[in-house]
């Protein structure tokens, strides 16, 4: 027996021991997570689950604070990818499949980590083109890059720089370079084209390039002076019906300005106007009657308008949206009503009786039977109005007259009510804005059918204050507002026969149109509502007498003033300054040649040359006075031989 109490003394010390290792491991790795060491608290879980892989609820925390710390490497690892880190991101992945090795994002994000990195190394070189001024290569390079990995952030990135970089080289007009503005001296009198582009082009270096309708052999007449090659060559054109086109910056096509050879030579430009405030139809609209626009395409759903057209449509077409695409103003109403009534009101005197009743009592007797079977003989007494008979009248007697009992009035109530309201509110240009402060009465209707069956319907009636407003912007910060003002009151109750309640309201309406600076206020008053009633009960007779005759009357004096002021202030907060004209007159081009010509400023005026006398054909012109004067001029001047640099014109074709 004493051998076995120690024995039972070590089980139960081991048990304590064994109870106590089961709970260690969950503990110590909670702890952990809790101090911010989720990956020493996921690693202790591990090595408990280990000593007691049966323990469903360690099993269950490990699993779970697993999952969420890979999670949030992996995303940490991901952001590290999209950011170029990639030493950061390969050791966030090593420390994912130490915690978790079958994670598959893992294993493919760390596979594809030697790919990323070459691909951030072409995105950088590409990079490096596009700051040496290759585009193209740029572009090339990372268009390969996004073929690779299609969600690529950087090769997207440094597609849309160099798309930014190309733009203003594609979308700019194509101009002669700024040598061709230097002044030029020509003189013609019906000289054949042919030889008044060769010898623009000897003076001036321009190559031209002419369509194979163009006839050469036509004569053109030109005199200018001191005049820039540019505008030179403009108005030749112009006078010859030509059209030019160009081609680089010293080479010029020249076509016959007509509408087949305008669509084979004019290029188009796509424009996209995303409207914020306008309407796209109403914008397509302008645009087809203002621009001639050839295609518009307009989608409703983002308010968008896509025109293409000619660069000078389109630039002309930019000018006309800026000025329509404005955001509506916006108005800021200050309003204040105020209703100031006073009341008077003075109840003095004594009220008499002034009416008598005669009562006929009535009595019955009930007999009714009790438990013991004896009758019990129940009396009642009622009061009735006496009928007016003779024989009533006859025995009347003081018991069935009765009478009001006389009554003292001492009231006097003096009141002055001020009921305010200052809502502010804000609306948009020509838009209306109401404002009701009061109550909705419930009106009921009764409807009664052929089969006699009734039905009720409620309406509800607004009483109170109800404001109506609408401003409209005008030039120079006025605001002209249109005003509606009603203050109503339920005056009194009407029941009808049938039973049905209605009622009488009283009304006071104003309605007018103001114009008013911006922050100036406007008062409008003078809605007046003046009662004044008196009443007085007397005594006949008594009445009627001097000074006694206030002991046998009661009079009732009640006076009520009341006065509607309203008082409106606009203030506007988003005007519109580019209505000026200034801001909105600009150039349009002609009629046959919508926009051209925008924003080229036009070359200095030309002073006209001197009206010269009727000359004989074939005679040289007569020089200006004080000018040197001018070497004789054949039907064909003669010209130099061509020099390198301008092409050879083709001599006329048969029939031309």
């Amino acid at each position: 027996m004493s051998s076995f109490r120690p024995t039972l003394l070590i089980v139960a010390l081991a048990a304590l021991n064994l109870a106590g290792c089961t709970g260690a491991g969950l503990k110590e790795g909670r702890e952990l997570i809790a101090a911010g060491k989720a990956e020493a608290g996921v690693a202790r879980l591990r090595a408990g689950l280990a000593e007691e892989p049966d323990n469903i609820e360690l099993k269950a925390a490990y699993h779970t604070q697993r999952e969420r710390l890979t999670s949030e490497l992996l995303t940490r690892a991901q952001q590290d990818l999209d950011g170029g880190r990639f030493d950061a991101a390969e050791a966030t992945l090593q420390k994912v499949l130490s915690l978790h090795p079958e994670n598959p994002r893992a294993t493919t994000l760390l596979g594809n980590l030697a790919a990323a990195r070459q691909l951030q190394q072409d995105i950088q070189a590409a990079s490096q083109a596009l700051a040496a001024g290759h585009p193209d290569e740029a572009e090339q390079a990372a268009r390969l890059v996004l073929a690779k990995n299609p969600g690529h952030a950087g090769a997207l990135a440094l597609l849309q720089q160099t798309q930014a970089a190309r733009t203003p080289k594609e979308l700019g007009p194509r101009e002669l370079g700024d040598a061709y503005r230097k002044p030029i001296t020509l003189e013609f009198r019906d000289a054949p084209l042919r030889n008044v582009f060769d010898m623009i082009a000897r003076q001036s270096g321009i190559n031209f390039v002419f369509d194979k309708d163009v006839r050469l052999d036509t004569k053109a007449t030109l005199f200018a002076r001191n005049t820039p090659i540019a505008d030179a060559v403009d108005m030749l054109l112009m006078t010859g019906q030509l059209a030019k086109k160009v081609v680089n910056p010293n080479t010029l096509l020249i076509y016959p300005d007509q509408p087949q050879k305008q669509k084979a030579y004019q290029e188009l430009l796509v424009k996209s106007f995303y409207l914020g405030n306008a309407d796209a139809k109403s914008t397509m609209a302008m645009l087809r009657t203002l621009v001639k626009a050839k295609d518009l395409y307009v989608d409703e759903r983002l308010n968008l308008l896509v025109m293409r057209d000619t660069p000078d449509a389109i630039r002309l077409a930019e000018k006309i949206v800026a000025v329509q695409d404005l955001a509506e103003p916006e108005v800021m109403l200050d309003v204040e009503v105020l209703e100031v009534k006073r009341g008077r009101l003075l109840d003095l005197g004594v009220q008499y009786p002034n009416q008598l009743s005669l009562l006929n009592t009535i009595t019955t007797e009930t007999a009714t039977s009790s438990t013991v079977g004896a009758p019990v003989v129940t009396t009642n007494t009622t009061l009735s109005p006496l009928p007016l008979t003779v024989d009533k009248l006859r025995h009347i007697t003081g018991a069935d007259i009765t009478m009001n009992t006389p009554q003292v009035n001492l009231k006097k109530e003096d009141s002055d009510v001020n009921i305010l309201a200052n809502p502010r509110i804000r609306v948009k240009n020509r838009e209306k804005a109401k404002i009701h402060i009061g109550d909705k009465v419930p009106v009921i209707t009764s409807n009664t059918t052929s089969t006699g069956v009734i039905s009720e319907s409620v309406s509800y009636l607004d009483v109170g204050l109800k404001l109506d407003v609408e401003p409209n912007v005008l030039m120079r910060e006025d605001v002209q507002i249109k005003v509606g003002l009603e203050v109503s009151n339920i005056v009194r109750e009407i029941r009808s026969s049938s039973g049905t309640l209605t009622y009488q309201i009283g009304t006071r309406n104003a309605g007018t149109t103001l114009r008013l600076k911006d922050g100036e206020t406007q008062v409008l008053a003078g809605l007046i509502s003046d009662e004044d009633r008196s009443t007085a009960s007397r005594v006949p007779g008594l009445g009627d007498l001097p000074l006694v005759g206030r002991l046998f009357s009661s009079q009732r004096d009640e006076r009520s003033k009341t006065e509607i002021v309203l008082l409106i202030t606009p203030r506007v907060l988003r005007s519109d300054a580019t209505r000026l004209p200034a801001l909105t007159e600009f150039r349009g081009g002609t009629e046959n040649a919508i926009g051209g010509g925008l924003g080229v400023p036009f070359a200095p005026a030309m002073e006209p040359p001197p009206a010269q006398p009727s000359l004989p054909a074939g005679a040289p012109p007569v020089p200006p006075a004080g000018a040197a004067p001018l070497p004789p001029l054949e039907a064909t001047p003669q010209i130099p031989p061509p020099l390198e640099a301008t092409p050879q014109i083709p001599p006329p074709e048969a029939g031309d």
